[in-house]
């Protein structure tokens, strides 16, 4: 897809069609599929543009990213409601949609028009930053990161959503524990009075061809599959992260309900490189952090 020859709202419309034919194929609707744009190469304006055209889940890959994006996104929603509590009406109708919708029902930083989802990597020293604006965070890989986001969750009295990341293609390039380890550390974190675990997230091998993802999304399911039938998040533990801009059809097809698409939406740079990127250039200071 050449996301670079068409307008963001063209774009946007492409990929959800793509995304309502892929559900369909496998017995669903786009109800059922949670549709993360990716904003990490885009502008505040596409978010902006995103939002307007009715989009509320966004994803970014890196804790700072994330923190000024949702604070940008929350300010602007704020100055909307001043106009709003003012008698002025919204120059689109659009915007007053945004405003219906995006109404918080606390002061808490999670209120507002956007679900933001942590879908990279993080450092145990990021917890505290990620937990004032995740919705959800996708990438939790280990017991010690999962204790972090409870101390702190405890502190706060706030349950967090999580999931635990899986190296289902075993890429010693890739961020998630071993798939034998899955099903221990969902039960751990189970144990855990404010960490809910939600679910699995993977990520496959990058590659020009989307068909080659299909073992390791399958591999996925049915460890997922697996970990539910064993009564893990009592009810709770419902979602399956799989899928980016190349393969999601694919993935969705594999019993995905939540993709992560970035490039076929806004362009440039994938999704692929922060968590590979960040993997190969971490220092050792970062890497005790974990």
């Amino acid at each position: 897809m050449d996301a670079s020859s068409k307008s963001l709202p063209e774009r946007y419309a492409e990929v959800r069609s793509r995304i309502s034919a892929a559900a369909a194929r496998s017995r669903r609707q786009m109800e059922d599929i949670i549709f993360v744009a990716v904003t990490k190469s885009g502008e505040s304006d596409d978010i902006r543009t995103l939002l307007e055209l009715g989009h509320r889940d966004f994803g970014e890959n890196r804790v700072q990213q994330l923190a000024q994006r949702a604070s940008i996104v929350r300010e602007w929603f704020e100055r909307l409601r001043v106009l709003e509590r003012t008698g002025a009406k919204p120059d689109t109708a659009s915007v007053g949609r945004i405003l219906a919708s995006g109404k918080p029902t606390s002061d808490s930083t999670l209120g507002g028009p956007a679900r933001w989802h942590l879908i990279g990597h993080l450092q145990r020293n990021k917890a505290r930053k990620a937990l004032d604006h995740a919705r959800l965070i996708h990438s939790i890989d280990s017991l010690r990161l999962a204790e972090e986001l409870q101390a702190l969750a405890d502190k706060r009295d706030q349950p967090v959503d999580v999931l635990v990341q899986v190296n289902c293609s075993g890429e010693t390039t890739k961020y998630g524990c071993p798939v034998p380890a899955a099903l221990p550390l969902a039960e751990q974190i189970d144990s855990m009075i404010h960490v809910r675990v939600r679910g699995l997230m993977t990520m496959a091998p990058h590659s020009t061809n989307p068909e080659d993802s299909r073992p390791v999304f399958a591999r996925c399911r049915d460890l997922f599959e697996e970990i539910r039938n064993a009564g893990i998040g009592e009810g709770r533990f419902n979602l399956l992260s799989m899928g980016m801009s190349n393969d999601y059809e694919v993935a969705i097809e594999e019993g995905s309900n939540i993709v992560r698409i970035g490039r076929a939406l806004i362009g440039d740079s994938t999704e692929e490189e922060s968590q590979d990127g960040e993997l190969a250039s971490e220092s050792s200071t970062e890497a005790a952090a974990r």
